[in-house]
């Protein structure tokens, strides 16, 4: 198997186990390593990521729904408003330089996890 692949691979375990511990996976693992990695653009890894994202979170809920986890009315009120937001930022995020995106993005991850150590 080429080695692109077993990198490709690899994040996907890395984002399947994120997000099933945490609830996270998209963003915060297969976009840099995306980027890291396999030298994709930032736009490319976003889109990426979003389409690993639908297989990776349609299991995950499936298993957190057999453990009695999951919310369905909650996660529709938080959704809905959600799809509003994704034509947002993705509309803006063609409309800005990618290393902008970037800039926005690594702040993000560090509050994000400073906020949930402390």
């Amino acid at each position: 198997m080429p080695r692109r692949l077993v990198r490709l691979a690899l994040i996907g375990c890395l984002a399947g186990a994120f997000s099933g511990l945490f609830g996270v996976g998209g963003g915060s693992v297969i976009v840099p390593l995306l980027v890291l990695w396999l030298g994709f653009g930032e736009r490319e890894a976003t889109g990426t990521s979003l389409s690993a994202i639908v297989l990776i979170a349609s299991l995950a809920v499936i298993v957190q729904g057999l453990h009695g986890h999951v919310h369905v009315l909650k996660g529709a009120i938080v959704g809905a408003p959600a799809l509003l937001g994704v034509v947002a930022g993705a509309a803006l995020q063609q409309r800005i330089p990618e290393w902008l995106v970037a800039a926005i993005f690594v702040p993000l991850l560090l509050v994000s996890a400073a906020v949930l150590v402390f």
